[in-house]
């Protein structure tokens, strides 16, 4: 047995703790549902986002753009985007907030303020026509990183198919999801594998949300040692592994 296999194989239990090659995220330091570190504290499942009709609803956010259509006054008809402050403004009835509502809850809300003095019985469609803000960002161990659109039904199978799915170095069991809920930030680890075999719930998934997929230790491990064992073979049978 060469001097170069021999040191291989005394590498072996740093190469199996996948040593210099656990990926570039970390994951949570803590373990347990319920911990919290710093401003993130880690539950076992995510609440739905505040003002979203538990969940059945995505809350309007800066940046959306609305189609707003009263019937039977087509004048006061408009396309308006929300701004920074989370505001609109309509004929007559002037400034009103929008971010933070649903699309029924400012139908609603615009019904009101148009029956109080102008129309009587107004019947109000909003329809949002662009979200910039219902997009979320899917990172780490993907095919296509980056920020994707999700609409009121998305799930957590359904965002990682728009990123192109796992790379070989994915670790299914470690896929966190980041969401801020009121003031509370929050982390919750989802097992893909459970969720695809119907042992856990597939979560719905919602704008502003942070997918990160985790490299699997083990699979860089062994992609390791496969380089290790690969370069002893080619060096013990003469070949050059200059260029």
């Amino acid at each position: 047995m060469n001097v170069l296999r021999v040191a291989v194989i005394g590498l072996l239990p740093c190469l199996l703790a996948a040593c210099g090659g656990a990926g570039t995220f970390q994951e949570p330091i803590s373990s347990h549902a319920g911990e919290a570190t710093g401003d993130l504290s880690r539950v076992a499942a995510l609440p739905p986002p505040l003002n979203s009709a538990g969940g059945l609803e995505q809350s309007l956010l800066p940046g959306d753009v609305l189609t707003i259509e009263i019937f039977q006054a087509s004048d006061l008809n408009r396309t308006v985007q929300v701004d920074a402050r989370g505001l609109i403004s309509l004929p007559l009835i002037g400034t009103l907030t929008a971010g933070g509502k649903t699309l029924r809850g400012l139908e609603a809300e615009i019904k009101r303020l148009y029956g109080a003095r102008y129309i009587q019985n107004p019947q109000v469609s909003v329809f949002l026509k662009d979200s910039v803000g219902q997009r979320v960002t899917i990172d780490g161990e993907v095919a296509k990183p980056g920020l994707f659109p999700v609409s009121y039904n998305t799930s957590l199978l359904d965002a990682l198919a728009l990123a192109g799915g796992f790379r070989d170095l994915a670790d299914p069991r470690k896929v966190y999801v980041y969401r801020t809920v009121g003031e509370r930030k929050l982390v919750a680890n989802y097992n893909v594998a459970d969720i695809r075999d119907g042992r856990m719930p597939n979560p719905q998934i919602y704008g502003g949300d942070v997918v990160v997929v985790f490299t699997s230790r083990s699979r860089v491990a062994i992609n390791n040692l496969k380089e290790a064992l690969g370069l002893s073979a080619r060096v013990a049978t003469g070949i050059s592994v200059l260029p």
